[in-house]
């Protein structure tokens, strides 16, 4: 059995962490948002599901204009999700339960309420105070055009001008503006923001956007000449290190000195990136003397394919171990259509459409995209590394894909002209009961509306109930805790076309039916099994088997 206990520094490399975002999981004090003494009261479910840690998304004062990821003060808590003192209890009582807590930290940006953005803005062009951020004079006869053409991720110009002409870059929202990382102080004051939360108790940090803090801000400015050159996807196509504010080589510095600070603790607290960019150069990151870990989107954007798949596992343990780092795996979080949908849909589908569509072109069978998520589930929970789980998917949610645009809050919504349909869908608020206002969030109702349907997915109607999903993800986790053991694993050359099947090191294995047919079972004893065995002992299709 591994070692998660505090005596253990590397507990994260072979950990599932659970991730909370806090407005949707539970709400104490019935305003409509989830709180932290929501998550509080909720930690039991987290330690009876057989999780090691929970990373709590941003919980920090915010106008929510990007969902909490815009930050008016790194060290505190937003008053309409508690106090510090509520967030020292949450802390205390998790510790208690055996849970480590891992925090977002926002590194590239803050918030336009930041005290820093407003002194920029009052003292104007030319201040001390502009240096901690990006502020350039425009183009133009009179300076009325963007300094560049970068594109901030959320559509339309990465720049944004305010009233005395300048103008600021914002990477992503206008009410994000980036910090500038060349400047000692931006660089000072995280580090006093990393030994702020780790004197507190946090034992980790999920870094957001990574890959983003550096940017090349030698004059001029430098044109990328096509828009979608802005998007994190045309990395693949530029030369490493070239582009000029993502995946920078000198970002890797700032992670060097953050690792020292994070080492001076006992034990080290971890850190794992954010950081869009290709699985190569993903992996710097995840080095042992930056972060320790990175996130692997390739693994979540994989298609339902058993070739792909296994070319995905077997590229991303290669390089996590050239790097000395331990693998992760995740396949939802607060930023994409949750896998029991995404997992249905056909290759090529524009999710986006899908979205627009309410989830209606094409239709996703709900049955259908359960059963292939619970496959996918136990597949990833077998892989060697961290694992990390968003809340919700221990019941099976699907996305909610037919929420009205007048509820819709993402900012993509709005700055894409009401193009895309934003991230709303996978944020909608926990069923924890099957009836009540809000289906036993809170006492009111939720910041965005639940659907009838949430009553069968919910804890009470599942917690108890053989077969369900979140029995299958207590119990494949504790036999995880029970099994794992190192960090390799051994591919099966002689299965059937569609099946993916590997040993892991102590001589457990998984079996994954991605084909559209039932196959023979290979001999052994099934300990856990996403989906009933046919009834000739056959494996069916989107199934997958642990077998000792």
């Amino acid at each position: 059995m591994p070692d998660l206990s505090s005596r253990n520094p590397d507990w994260w490399r072979q950990a599932v962490v659970y991730q909370v975002y806090p407005r949707s999981f539970a709400d104490a004090d019935g305003d409509g948002f989830g709180d932290i003494r929501g998550v509080t009261e909720r930690l039991a479910h987290l330690a009876a599901l057989g999780v090691d840690a929970l990373w709590l998304s941003p919980f920090y004062p915010s106008e929510l204009a990007d969902g909490g990821y815009d930050v008016a003060d790194h060290r505190d808590v937003d008053p309409r999700l508690g106090t510090l003192d509520d967030f020292d209890a949450m802390v205390e009582e998790a510790h208690r339960l055996g849970l480590k807590v891992m925090v977002d930290i926002v590194p590239n940006h803050t918030s336009h309420q930041h005290a820093w953005f407003r002194q920029a803005l009052a003292d104007g062009p030319g201040s001390a105070a502009r240096e901690r951020y990006v502020f350039r004079d425009g183009r133009g006869a009179h300076g009325e055009l963007p300094p560049t053409d970068w594109q901030s991720v959320f559509g339309g110009s990465a720049w944004q001008r305010v009233p005395d002409g300048q103008w600021y870059l914002h990477l992503f929202a206008a009410q994000q503006p980036d910090l500038n990382w060349a400047h000692d102080e931006v660089r000072a004051d995280f580090r006093t923001t990393l030994r702020f939360w780790a004197d507190r108790g946090v034992d980790g940090f999920r870094v957001d956007v990574a890959h983003a803090l550096v940017k090349d801000l030698a004059e001029p400015l430098r044109d990328l000449g096509d828009p979608a050159l802005s998007g994190e996807e045309a990395l693949s196509g530029m030369p490493p290190g070239s582009h000029p504010f993502y995946d920078r080589d000198e970002v890797h510095e700032i992670y060097r000195d953050w690792r020292q600070l994070l080492d001076s603790y006992s034990p080290p607290r971890m850190a794992v990136a954010e950081a869009w960019v290709p699985g190569p150069r993903r992996v710097l990151y995840a080095r042992p003397d930056e972060l320790g870990q990175a996130f692997n989107f390739e693994y979540l954007q994989a298609p339902w394919d058993a070739r792909e798949l296994r070319r995905v596992i077997g590229d991303s343990l290669a390089q996590a171990h050239a790097a000395g780092a331990s693998a992760t795996w995740v396949l939802s979080n607060h930023d994409v259509v949750r896998h029991a949908s995404r997992l249905m849909l056909p290759p090529g589908t524009d999710e986006n459409a899908w979205l627009l569509s309410g989830g209606h072109a094409p239709a996703v069978d709900r049955a259908a995209g359960l059963r292939r998520a619970r496959a996918a589930t136990l597949l990833m929970l077998a892989l060697p590394g961290s694992a990390y789980v968003y809340q919700g998917e221990e019941l099976g949610l699907p996305e909610v894909a037919d929420l009205p645009v007048t509820v819709l809050q993402d900012p993509i919504w709005e700055q894409t002209g009401r193009v895309r349909k934003g991230r709303d869908g996978c944020r909608v608020p926990l069923p924890w009961t099957t009836g009540g206002p809000s289906y036993g969030f809170g006492d009111s109702g939720a910041w965005l509306p639940q659907p009838d349907w949430f009553a069968e997915c919910s804890v009470e109607a599942q917690d108890g109930v053989e077969g369900s999903t979140l029995e299958l993800y207590r119990r494949a986790l504790r036999l995880r805790r029970k099994l794992l053991e190192g960090e390799f694993l051994t591919w099966a050359e002689d299965g059937p076309e569609g099946v993916l099947a590997f040993a892991r090191s102590d001589g457990w294995r998984c079996v994954a039916n991605l084909s559209g047919a039932p196959v023979p079972l290979p001999a052994g004893e099934v300990v856990v099994s996403s989906s009933p065995l046919e009834a000739d002992g056959r494996l069916g299709p989107d199934t997958t088997v642990w077998l000792t």
